[in-house]
């Protein structure tokens, strides 16, 4: 038996790293928290059997091991995490005859904030509980913590950096192609805070919730005039409740009840003494302080029945399963259907039609699968897209699989078609934001690229629009009107044909001398005789003009264009022709790496998106970090450049 139970021991040890590791270093999950806490409680419950705690156990450990290359810092006061329970009584038991305060444990990043003079002279992460890292930069860009507060002597306060449902659904729709959707709000938070550059953390509208002060203040004896005076000085504070033993459940439920209405992600309470001074006298264990304890939601689960696997087109082409099983009550709804997120988790799970699954809600909010009782699948992905019929391609991205959309005319996409369509690369229609073309979209002005050019029926309604008038109207017709003058290899390119750049749509445009009608209908095997363009990109622009949809997109597109000619100039002799590049990371002189690579493909040169022995060199401007790509590129002998070392070698 003992042989048995430490051999689940070494097993749950190695596992619950492998995720604390990915979710915490890597901003990525391997595993859902109900499946982790789920685990963490059968490890610490074979501990206490035994009395064996096995090193690198992860209840004996606080927080995570700084590796990012932020600078360090050193904390005042250890920062613990706290024990956790959760059952109710146990809170009563804990609470005593004590008032205490129950307020949100906002799932987030914990930051200690110091200021100086009434100035905000340093923000330090949690780290491993001693140790953090120093987000100054990065806090002073958040988007509700004050710079100046009117209070000059020293002031140490805990908080929650959070990012909001909303805004964390906003930044995923803003995301390319090709670029991974971020897993969940905590994971976009936690990277957003650590950047290197703020103006990044500034543009993913980070938030941050005060909840204890640690050091300077007033003479305060309890935690609640703690926390209103913060929110007098101008934080925004965590919601709590004073309790009692006997108002604690009514407040428990209060709380469980209104997490819905929400906009924060939140994985349960926090309940800690009021009394400061009582408080301070508890002290603490060797991983706990006495003072506090944290209530995590009690997961109502039930069994239902898998009815269908449905196939969902986003407007970024990312196909996702989402599972449709017998209706169930979970937390006073009806939940019918979840959203398995990627093929990863498909296959993980083994999902078949007819399963019989376990259904909860995540942080009470968002159903979610936890366990698949009989498994029989997974269920085959789609060849085509449920959408428009175009057929599907599945990527890796990180650490999952995902499947996409290849028609960037696909209904599902017409957003992100319509964006790209308009850009200046390619038709290049001024006054049309982003923004006006979902509106016009939505009002059902566009249906088709050809709907751009007929805009003037909509006039009176157009104008109307806030933001509008006559003028901007009148600027629009005209930058439309403006565009039908057009190069062929630009339209072919404003279609937004996978993997067909403008260079691309130029070497396609000359080979065919122009010919529109042989470009259509050109075989894959003849595009990948043409002298820089691939297997792929062959497959690509063939099965485009194979589907009918877009063969009649383009014939009314082509009514309403004056197509011209253009030659194609000649590449440069750079340094760089011929060369292989693979970017990676964030990029700082360049718009975004798209911007980087179509330098790269004007000057002669290749990008990939992986690091091969054919790669002549990796542009990464954090190029010490130890990612998969840069250790890949070191194992090859492939040197790693900064942008700044690309600049200097085209110069050359």
């Amino acid at each position: 038996m003992r042989s048995d139970q430490m051999s689940r021991m070494k097993e749950l040890v190695e596992l619950l790293n492998r995720a604390a590791y990915a979710y915490e270093q890597q901003d990525t999950e391997i595993m859902s928290n109900y499946e982790y806490d789920k685990l963490y409680d059968e490890l610490k419950n074979l501990e206490e059997q035994t009395g064996i705690i096995l090193a690198g156990s992860v209840t004996q450990k606080v927080g995570y091991g700084v590796v990012s290359s932020l600078p360090k810092i050193m904390h005042t006061q250890k920062m613990l995490s706290l024990d956790k329970t959760k059952d109710s009584e146990r809170l009563k038991t804990f609470l005593g005859a004590e008032e205490g305060l129950l307020s949100w444990k906002l799932d987030g990043l914990t930051i200690v904030c110091t200021y100086e003079a009434g100035k905000l002279v340093r923000a330090v992460t949690r780290g491993n509980g001693e140790i953090g890292e120093d987000v100054t930069n990065n806090a002073k860009v958040f988007k509700n913590l004050p710079l100046k507060i009117d209070y000059e002597e020293s002031l140490v306060i805990r908080g929650e950096a959070i990012i909001t449902y909303s805004d964390f659904h906003k930044i995923n729709e803003k995301l390319g192609e090709k670029e991974e959707k971020y897993k969940n709000p905590r994971n976009l938070c936690s990277g957003s805070v650590r950047q290197l550059n703020s103006k990044i953390t500034a543009d993913r509208k980070v938030r941050f919730f005060a909840f204890a002060i640690v050091e300077g203040g007033m003479a305060f004896q309890t935690k609640s005039e703690q926390i209103d005076w913060l929110s007098l000085k101008g934080f925004e504070t965590v919601e709590y409740k004073k309790v009692t033993q006997a108002t604690l459940e009514r407040c428990v439920k209060y709380f469980a009840e209104e997490i819905s209405n929400k906009d924060f992600a939140s994985d349960g309470l926090v309940l800690t003494y009021n009394d400061i001074f009582y408080a301070k006298g508890l002290g603490e264990t060797a991983k706990f302080p006495r003072d506090s304890i944290a209530f995590k939601w009690q997961d109502e689960i039930a069994e239902t029945q898998i009815i269908n696997i449905e196939w969902n087109t986003s407007r970024t082409g990312l196909i996702n399963p989402v599972a449709i099983f017998e209706p169930v009550e979970i937390e006073g709804t009806t939940v019918e259907r979840a959203s398995v997120h990627n093929l990863s988790i498909l296959e993980d799970l083994k999902l078949g039609i007819g399963d019989t699954v376990k259904v909860y809600k995540a942080n009470m909010i968002i159903p979610q699968i936890s366990e698949n009782v009989t498994p029989t699948g997974p269920v085959k992905a789609p060849d085509a897209c449920p959408v428009c019929g175009a057929h599907t391609i599945i990527k890796q991205e990180k650490a999952s699989k995902t499947l996409y959309c290849t028609n960037t005319n696909c209904k599902a996409q017409r957003l992100r078609a319509f964006v790209h369509f308009t850009s200046r690369d390619a038709m290049n229609i001024e006054g049309l934001s982003e923004a006006t073309i979902d509106k016009f979209l939505k009002k059902g002005y566009l249906q088709e690229f050809s709907s751009l050019y007929h805009l003037e029926g909509y006039k009176e309604s157009i104008v109307q629009i806030e933001g509008f008038g006559e003028k901007s109207y009148q600027n629009l017709m005209q930058s439309i009107e403006k565009s039908r003058d057009v190069g062929l290899a630009q339209f072919i390119y404003a279609l937004g044909i996978v993997q067909v750049g403008l260079n691309t749509a130029k070497l396609i445009c000359k080979h065919f001398n122009y010919e529109i009608d042989q470009m259509i209908h050109a075989k894959e095997e003849e595009l990948k005789n043409i002298s820089g363009i691939g297997p792929v990109i062959a497959r690509e622009f063939s099965a485009y003009f194979s589907l009918e949809v877009n063969q009649v997109m383009v014939q009314n597109m082509l009514k309403e264009l004056h197509l011209r000619q253009e030659s194609v100039a000649a590449i440069p002799e750079s340094q760089i022709k011929d060369h292989t590049f693979v970017i990676t990371g964030e990029v700082y002189h360049f718009k975004n790496r798209k911007e980087l690579q179509a330098k790269i493909e004007e000057l002669g040169g290749k990008v990939t998106g992986s690091v091969s022995k054919s790669t002549h060199y990796l542009i990464n401007n954090d190029n010490a970090s130890s990612s998969s790509k840069n250790k890949k590129a070191k194992a090859f002998g492939i040197p790693i450049i900064t942008e700044e070392n690309f600049l200097e070698l085209i110069k050359a």
